[in-house]
């Protein structure tokens, strides 16, 4: 009955998992937030946070999948007949952000390309927004800027054409290559970082603790914030990769292999990321604290600005930064579409080649929108809220509903405990019935407080309502038209067993 398919070794899933948390986020989000928050003492809410919230909430996911054995929402409609929703919650969530995402991806190819001739000349801001983005006023559409859209479309080939070819020969093949290919290209980057004049004092400011922040609770906030956008928790992602594992997988283990390898590519990304900016702190005679920034502004403007003034080899710096980009973006896509082809072959009974074809064909031509004119401000818009009110929220969801509502923690922790070398004690327990929801709970607070006192982003009250508010909503009620659209086969309704050992 189960003809579910599987990851071919056990460094496919692991590859697969950790090119999903690595992303974007990891390179122009991560070095920023940490500056921003203490610096060298930010890192010790941050780990604090990985191991009560990162990987509690990993191995949580990883063991949803690989037990109910199927996508978020039949995972989900097996744990407990009415909970289907939520899986549909977070598939909605990922399809919103796979739309924008791919746009992203777009620049920083693009961006590849400039780098050979340095085209956004010695104002790297305003080729970013008026030359490239050809940016106007919130609210406004515009026409489609082919300098965007071409390479859209070339990202969209690359990603449903992995898809396509399925969870083994595709998803995993394409990890092994852009994963280890990412590490390479980031060393190099760090390698060349370091060597240049400044670079000392970039990452003496990165590291150099700020103690008196420890007791700011903004700074822990942040620290779980990062976390939880990190490691791709609540997209539904894990809980769809780990139901391709053989019943024999150690999934505690590969949830920590998995968080680590993410939270080292960030430190690694810190330290790249501050060496640079400490030489172009150098250059410009300013202080580290007026070159940093994060974001669109750190990779495609002042990254560009830095290349600019590297006395040798500066067009192939820029290439490999942004093909690094390049490549952690295509793998943390790849796996943000795979969660809603996975959940509509489920519900629908559809072949993988409709599922893709429908699910990726629709983000792909939605997400043409953003690359209009007008598709930095909704992009930002729709970022922030689908974020705050998607990601953190069905994470929140998640949780108490599987610690307090279905109170299915126990179960879970005895499967994982059946198939894995660590063992989840009171830590694991803890960490989600408490500290979790508590911390996101907080965050939840903090966040519609400021949207309330203030208009995200600087923009018109409306245009955040309707780019911003009804998106974050309407993923929570295509959870619940989806639940209820079609019911499930009843061959569905068992936990089917598999065969396989994982390699």
């Amino acid at each position: 009955m189960e003809n579910r398919p599987q990851w071919g070794t056990r460094a496919g899933f692991i590859l697969a998992a950790v090119g999903s948390a690595v992303g974007l986020g990891n390179i122009w989000r991560f070095p920023g937030v940490a500056y921003e928050n203490g610096g060298g003492a930010f890192f010790f809410p941050y780990l604090f946070a990985l191991l009560t919230a990162g990987i509690p909430i990993l191995i949580l996911e990883f063991t949803i999948g690989h037990k109910y054995r199927g996508s978020a929402p039949l995972s989900y409609f097996r744990m407990r007949k009415g909970a289907e929703w939520i899986g549909w919650w977070q598939l909605a969530v990922s399809f919103v952000i796979s739309t924008y995402y791919a746009v992203i991806i777009a620049w920083a190819m693009s961006y590849a390309y400039f780098s050979l001739s340095k085209q956004w000349g010695d104002d790297p801001l305003s080729f970013l927004v008026g030359d490239y983005l050809k940016v106007v006023d919130a609210g406004q559409v515009g026409s489609i800027v082919p300098g965007v859209f071409l390479p859209l479309v070339i990202v969209w080939v690359i990603t449903l054409g992995i898809l396509f070819k399925g969870v083994k020969k595709g998803i995993e093949v394409a990890n092994k290559i852009f994963i280890p290919a990412l590490v390479i290209l980031f060393m190099v980057i760090v390698v060349r970082a370091l060597t240049l004049d400044g670079a000392v004092d970039g990452i003496n400011a990165f590291f150099k603790p700020d103690w008196s922040q420890i007791f700011n609770g903004k700074v822990w906030v942040a620290a779980y914030g990062q976390i939880f956008f990190s490691l791709s928790i609540a997209f539904a992602i894990m809980i769809t990769y780990s139901s391709y594992l053989p019943k024999k997988s150690d999934i505690t283990n590969n949830a920590f292999i998995t968080a680590f390898a993410n939270s080292s590519f960030e430190l690694l990304a810190g330290i790249g990321v501050f060496a640079a900016l400490g030489f172009m702190a150098m250059q410009s005679g300013q202080p580290i604290d007026q070159v940093v920034s994060k974001g669109v502004i750190l990779a495609f403007a002042v990254f560009p600005q830095i290349i600019n003034e590297l006395p040798a080899f500066s067009a192939a710096f820029g290439v490999l930064f942004f093909v690094s980009l390049t490549l952690a973006g295509l793998s943390s896509l790849i796996s943000i579409v795979e969660t809603y082809v996975a959940g509509v072959q489920d519900k629908f009974n559809v072949s993988r080649t409709k599922a893709v074809a429908i699910g990726g064909g629709l983000s792909a031509l939605i997400s043409v929108l953003f690359a209009t004119q007008g598709g930095l401000n909704f992009l930002d818009s729709a970022d922030a809220f689908i974020n705050n009110y998607g990601v953190a929220l069905a994470g929140l969801v998640e949780v108490v509903f599987i610690v307090w509502v279905a109170k299915e923690l126990k179960s879970l922790q005895s499967h994982a405990d059946a198939i894995s070398d660590i063992r989840l004690g009171s830590w694991w327990v803890i960490s989600l019935k408490y500290i979790t929801p508590i911390v996101l709970g907080i965050m939840m607070v903090m966040n519609i407080m400021t949207d309330i006192k203030t208009s995200y982003g600087g923009y018109p009250v409306l245009f955040n309502v309707y780019s911003g508010w009804l998106v974050a909503i309407g993923a929570i009620v295509a959870g619940f038209v989806f639940a209820n659209a079609k019911k499930w086969d009843k061959a569905l309704y068992e936990i089917p067993e598999d065969k396989g050992v994982s390699k």
